[in-house]
């Protein structure tokens, strides 16, 4: 049975984060607001945790797209090669906000993640999503929750969400109703902005 747990976005309890982030820590699965669709997310250093969310999706761990949620842009020079100071001023123009963006992947990535040669970021305009991070300490791993039937009220009440995901997840943190509009994602690791998926991000900002 996953807990289910309230959280205002205006002004998020320290307490509720600390517990979500505990679970996140023990290689629980937590589904959580971002500024798009809920996403469903762990602890980007815990293999078991991210093998779950894997076989969730249905996808081997080696070949899944995950995106990294960071609190802001400086976790990204943990993860990503130097950029140039044109897709920073983009990075700088667009984050937060939604937006993924992927970016060539450096040496410290985590080990599941070592054989990746690109990695996709992302800088939700979520406080919750954001506290949990900052708690935590590292990006969680992140996927969107879709639903094959696109019945949308599905991924956008919380409630619902909750029913549907019990048995799978350890936490669902009801932030209020989500969007259910997935991220623009914006490929940037040749240095030009290339448009992979058109989505709640405006791409007139490129």
């Amino acid at each position: 049975m996953a807990q289910f747990i309230k959280i205002y976005p205006e002004n998020p309890n320290a307490d509720a984060i600390k517990k979500v982030v505990d679970v996140l820590k023990k290689g629980g699965l937590v589904i959580y607001p971002t500024d798009t669709v809920y996403g469903l997310g762990c602890d980007i250093t815990n293999t078991k945790a991210l093998e779950k969310i894997a076989r969730i999706k249905g996808v081997k761990l080696a070949k899944a797209n995950f995106s990294f949620i960071c609190a802001d842009l400086s976790n990204l020079s943990e993860y990503v090669k130097q950029i140039d100071t044109a897709t920073f001023k983009i990075l700088k123009r667009a984050l937060p906000g939604p937006y993924t963006f992927i970016l060539p992947g450096n040496n410290n990535l985590p080990k599941d993640f070592k054989k990746k040669k690109t990695v996709g970021i992302r800088v939700p305009d979520n406080s919750i999503a954001n506290a949990m991070v900052q708690a935590l300490g590292n990006p969680i791993v992140s996927t969107s929750i879709r639903d094959e039937d696109e019945l949308l009220e599905y991924t956008t009440d919380p409630e619902l969400i909750y029913e549907k995901w019990d048995n799978l997840v350890d936490i669902v943190i009801d932030g209020g109703y989500g969007d259910n509009t997935a991220s623009t994602v914006v490929d940037l690791s040749d240095g030009e902005p290339e448009i992979i998926r058109e989505g709640k991000g405006s791409i007139d900002i490129f």
